[in-house]
């Protein structure tokens, strides 16, 4: 008799599993349809890519809610799969639904047209990050159709404009219904496995525990208005040039970031030296904006009064924003540029490595990929984790899929790009990941 019992428990695992063929057919078949929708921000209306998931999960048995907050149809979706016990906090899986804009001319492709080329899906959001967002929804409706209950809850919410600060999103759902995704951890965009981006020789899976801190500001140059066939010396917009170069010129901090200086030791040699590199250990700030001129469109001939310029500064943590400005305005020095603040994401301690679920998803990767290196990591972008550590959530970014350098650079770019191979892997990954829980 325990002879039968123990194969009936291994064929009803056996059963369990998904059909992986069919699944990682549809999961991209989805992910095409979802890059179609361009669900740009601004103005983030994240209304009929919230209808796409809720369909999704309302066909599989799941019943999900959906949150319109704001007045240009942003509108949040969150679903929950019980588990087995009530006292554990739940794990909040968290995606957003919105992308930035594109320059169609800057494209080679159809930047909505989620093409497959050469083994990758093209288009704006496939790796930022309707890809991830793929991920995590299909992993959660095949644990539930496989009949497999969790030891806690699993929540999945997926927000509106975390491209534009999650007023509309994460911001408002948790000052409106946080009871709704209230949970001990957040797993979150951030991180990924790769041979070349971080060190030149090795697999690396970084399990991202913290970003850098968004802190958007706005230069305006003020001057004299006047015929531009008559040069003068208080033009507005040589001022904001002399500024945003004085700006720019940030000193060296002097110190290396604690989980830079743990990446390094865990890795065991320097990080290659590329942009994503550079910027987890540096404060950095970009050039993004440049608005100028008087008439529409602006005449060649008039001198405007003002000028003004953006600037996405990317702060460590334990950087103190407040004196960063004083410093800018010091080297700037001129009465007639001002500095505003546009946004400004909350400095929140690193979440620690020592926990179950960081081991868990160490495990999950390493089973498909167990020569790797696996590490805690910062990013230089920053995510709506941010908000949830800020209430005490641990918070991880979780990309299970093995990305080269080349390839992590399309984010936002005109050549966005995700590898549907690596894609279905990670999906996989996912899903051992949940079933571990």
């Amino acid at each position: 008799m325990r002879h039968l019992i123990v194969l009936a428990a291994s064929f009803v695992a056996f059963a369990a599993e998904p059909d992986w063929t069919a699944l990682d057919k549809h999961a991209v078949e989805f992910l095409q349809t979802y890059v179609r929708i361009p669900c740009i921000s601004p103005p983030s209306n994240t209304l009929p890519c919230a209808q796409l998931f809720a369909s999704e999960l309302e066909r599989n048995g799941l019943k999900p809610k959906l949150f319109t907050s704001g007045p240009t149809g942003q509108t949040n979706l969150v679903v929950r799969l019980k588990g087995k016990d009530p006292s554990k906090r739940p794990i909040l899986l968290l995606n957003h639904l919105d992308v930035v804009p594109v320059d169609p001319k800057a494209w080679n492709v159809d930047p909505f047209g989620a093409m497959i080329r050469d083994g990758i899906v093209w288009g704006r959001g496939t790796l930022d990050m309707k890809g991830i967002g793929t991920q995590q929804l299909m992993a959660l409706i095949a644990l539930h159709n496989s009949g497999i209950v969790p030891s806690r809850d699993i929540i999945m919410i997926s927000t509106a404009d975390e491209e534009m600060g999650g007023e509309w999103g994460i911001r408002w759902m948790i000052a409106n219904h946080y009871d709704e995704i209230d949970a001990e951890y957040v797993l979150d965009e951030g991180g990924m496995g790769t041979r070349n981006a971080l060190a030149p020789s090795k697999l690396v899976f970084g399990i991202s525990v913290g970003d850098k801190i968004v802190f958007w500001l706005r230069l305006r140059a003020h001057g004299t208005s006047g015929h531009g066939s008559q040069p003068i010396p208080d033009n507005a917009n040589m001022t904001l040039l002399r500024a945003i170069e004085k700006a720019m010129a940030l000193p060296e901090s002097g110190k290396q970031n604690p989980v830079v200086a743990e990446m390094q030791r865990t890795i065991g040699e320097p990080l290659v030296v590329n942009k994503f590199t550079a910027a987890i250990q540096h404060n950095t700030i970009s050039l993004t904006t440049l608005t100028s001129g008087v008439g529409s469109p602006p005449r060649a001939n008039v001198i405007p009064s003002t000028a003004e310029a953006s600037l996405d500064c990317r702060l460590l943590p334990g950087t103190n924003a407040e004196e960063f400005i004083s410093e800018m305005k010091a080297r700037i020095n001129d009465p007639r540029v001002s500095i505003e603040i546009i946004s400004q994401a909350p400095d929140v301690a690193m979440s620690p490595v020592d926990t179950p679920l960081y081991r868990s998803m160490r495990d999950a990767f390493l089973k498909y990929h167990p020569g790797a290196v696996v590490t805690p990591m910062i990013v230089p972008f920053g995510t709506d984790s941010a908000f949830l550590q800020q209430r005490g959530m641990i918070a991880y970014g979780f990309t299970p899929m093995v990305i080269d350098a080349a390839t992590a650079a399309t984010m936002h770019s005109d050549s966005e790009r995700i590898p549907l191979a690596e894609f279905t892997t990670g999906l996989h990954i996912f899903y051992d990941f949940l079933k571990s829980l």
